[in-house]
């Protein structure tokens, strides 16, 4: 349900670190040899299949189609975001998102952000980082396949982020194949231009997108402020 997601995560910073020099050496990633191959497997199958995708239903699809799209899956992953706001102790924020998917399921018939309008904050948990809230450590950084940048921590919490995932719950197989087809390629689509700033700025794509990941997930599992323990020794090298 969060892969894309992860890995928008990870471009979304391009804009504020592209340019930025960056070691090759990082102690979060003993699996490198793996990691890179299961990267260039992942950029492959990307270039010759997700991009084009992603590029026909841009071009295709009108604006506002795609937002109501984006929206839909936005909305129905908001139960599960409050359901971990819960268990990381954030009740306010997690009966937010209970608000979010009603007000958006009701009033916006699931495809308008009438919540976002109304003042109410999109959150972006999931189980990797209630894990990480739980105290359980990140683990070596790991590339899967298909799914992209990850830990052992994350890829525990990917598999219960799929049990969760309402479209895992549909019966009818066309139309849970449907959804996932309609997810992954509006998810691509909405990533179009960050890859192409990222293809642009990094000068080893795969060192780029791995720190750019684990510091975004670091933050995230502690609401944009961790503690100073949290840092890894790759990080204080670059103070």
């Amino acid at each position: 349900m969060r892969t894309w997601k992860r890995y928008a995560a990870a471009l979304a910073m391009v804009a504020t670190l592209a340019g930025c020099a960056t070691t090759a050496t990082n102690p979060n990633d003993p699996l490198e040899p793996f990691n890179r191959a299961m990267f260039q497997f992942n950029e492959g199958l990307d270039n010759v299949l997700l991009k084009p995708a992603g590029e026909a239903y841009r071009a295709a699809i009108p604006d506002l189609v795609r937002t109501g799209v984006t929206n839909f899956f936005s909305n129905i992953e908001d139960l599960w975001i409050g359901a971990n706001n819960l268990l990381q102790g954030k009740v306010e924020e997690g009966l937010t998102d209970v608000m979010r998917f009603l007000v958006n399921t009701f009033f916006g018939f699931t495809v308008l952000d009438i919540a976002s309008d109304a003042g109410m904050t999109k959150h972006g948990e999931d189980f990797g980082q209630t894990l990480g809230r739980w105290g359980v450590g990140s683990g070596p950084y790991l590339v899967l396949p298909i799914f992209g940048p990850s830990t052992f921590r994350d890829g525990v919490g990917l598999a219960v982020d799929f049990r969760a995932d309402p479209v895992v719950q549909v019966d009818h197989v066309p139309t849970r194949n449907t959804l996932y087809t309609g997810r992954v390629v509006s998810d691509r689509a909405n990533l179009l231009d960050a890859s192409r700033i990222l293809e642009e700025a990094a000068l080893d794509k795969y060192i780029f997108v791995r720190d750019s990941y684990l510091q975004r997930r670091r933050s995230l599992i502690y609401d944009g402020n961790p503690p100073r323990e949290a840092l890894t020794a790759n990080d204080e090298s670059r103070r």
